[in-house]
């Protein structure tokens, strides 16, 4: 096969692509916003987002969507906060300890240290998006 119609028909093929839809749960009010955080790897999980992809949404009681969208089909890990005072990040004590309401996929809550992405990881295949529920909570 000649390169060129070869690149021509790789270019031309859709890249599969998935989704992934949270519902976050459990926001004690409507002040503020709840942010979630996609992770693709462990690198910063949970804590710094700024390798994730983040997405906010003003908090309701009744819950909040947010919606991941074209992702490639694999395991992805999702850390949320009820971000109250407008600083887009889980505020924490002294001691490294939440002030604000957080919560990860799966729901993991382990009692002396942070999740791991390994606990938190969800398959999201190809196709329609995935849905998961997170659970805000301290």
């Amino acid at each position: 096969m000649r390169p060129l119609p070869f690149l021509l028909l790789l270019l031309a093929t859709p890249a599969a692509s998935a989704g992934l839809d949270v519902t976050v749960t459990g926001a004690r009010g409507a002040t503020g916003e709840v942010g979630c955080a996609l992770y693709a790897s462990e690198a910063g999980f949970p804590t710094d987002a700024a390798p994730a992809t983040q997405l906010w949404q003003p908090a309701r009681p009744e819950g909040v969507t947010c919606r991941f969208e074209g992702l490639r089909p694999g395991r992805y890990a999702v850390a949320v906060s009820h971000d109250l005072n407008g600083n887009r990040r889980t505020d924490t004590n002294f001691l490294g300890i939440p002030t604000e309401d957080w919560g990860v996929s799966n729901n993991i809550r382990p009692t002396l240290r942070a999740p791991r992405f390994s606990e938190a990881a969800v398959e999201v295949p190809e196709g329609p998006a995935t849905r998961i529920e997170i659970r805000l909570g301290r």
